[in-house]
């Protein structure tokens, strides 16, 4: 990617290095992804499976406060770029919206945080909280992407900060809330096919994003390969296999491999947010 010399987003809140006022035992950068393996495995909630590792129950809140803009590091800096990126795209695309783009926060942080939606150990990847608006990210995640599941290449890492921005997008459209509320009346295999319908729809904006990140002439020849690679290395389907060599589709909440190519691509070449609509198109 060409990013050098591009605006860096002032939303970026660094925790790197923070203490986390929480008991219990945290799990460092090296359980990181192993955690949603095991789950995918079991079928279990991530955030249940790390209360029982800690010992603890989750806790809403979250006190700590970290230095906002943009970090002077190489890997907070291209972080706080694409981030950047993301609010020139959307901020576009939703402008003729009813309340327009409000872009989020994006928290770095090392090994465990808090949130408004509780604590989380870096072990269950990033995530983007809604009560808070804001992607947390531990960076080190982008390391074990690339040296467990060969995942590597800096758009790779674009597309999972983009990704994250996508469930931001969903919640300010209104349907992270209309899905909790149908997941709340649905069964436990009805719910995670909901589950995986906005995580290819997430998959899918963050396609729009890399299409319009193209036009702006950040995209180089190559990168958009590299970010089909990494959303086929974390299907359900591909870890079920790499964990226990069978799968288990009813316990996927992410979707497959193939799901995840196919939606990113849609929107890598669709740059139209309309052409994600995977809960009216047979996303699932």
């Amino acid at each position: 990617m060409r990013l050098k010399g591009y605006r860096q987003s002032s939303n970026v809140e660094d925790r790197r290095g923070m203490s986390v006022g929480r008991g219990g035992a945290a799990i460092g950068g090296g359980g990181i992804v192993l955690l949603l393996v095991f789950a995918l495995v079991t079928g279990q909630d991530p955030m249940q499976v790390l209360d029982q590792v800690t010992g603890t129950q989750s806790q809403v809140g979250g006190g700590e406060k970290g230095t906002m803009g943009a970090p002077s590091d190489e890997m907070g800096q291209f972080a706080s770029t694409v981030l950047a990126s993301t609010e020139d795209v959307w901020g576009q695309l939703m402008s003729g919206s009813g309340g327009g783009y409000a872009a989020p926060t994006l928290v770095l942080f090392s090994g465990a945080v808090n949130s408004a939606c509780g604590f989380a150990s870096a072990a269950v990847g990033p995530f983007y909280c809604p009560g808070d608006s804001k992607v947390y990210v531990d960076l080190s995640f982008f390391d074990e992407l690339s040296r467990r599941f060969g995942a590597s290449g800096d758009f790779a890492q674009a597309y999972v900060i983009a990704h994250e921005v996508g469930h931001h997008v969903q919640n300010l459209l209104g349907l992270s809330e209309q899905v909790q509320r149908a997941r709340q009346r649905a069964s436990e295999q009805e719910g995670n096919a909901l589950s995986v319908s906005m995580e290819l729809q997430a998959d899918c904006f963050a396609g729009v994003w890399g299409y319009h990140a193209q036009s702006a002439n950040l995209i180089e020849p190559g990168d958009f390969e590299e970010g089909m690679r990494a959303a086929s290395a974390i299907g359900d389907d591909t870890l079920q296999k790499q964990a226990q060599g069978y799968t288990v589709p009813e316990t996927w909440t992410h979707g497959s491999s193939a799901k995840r190519v196919e939606w990113l691509r849609r929107g890598l070449t669709s740059g139209d947010p309309n052409e994600c609509d995977t809960f009216g198109s047979g996303g699932v």
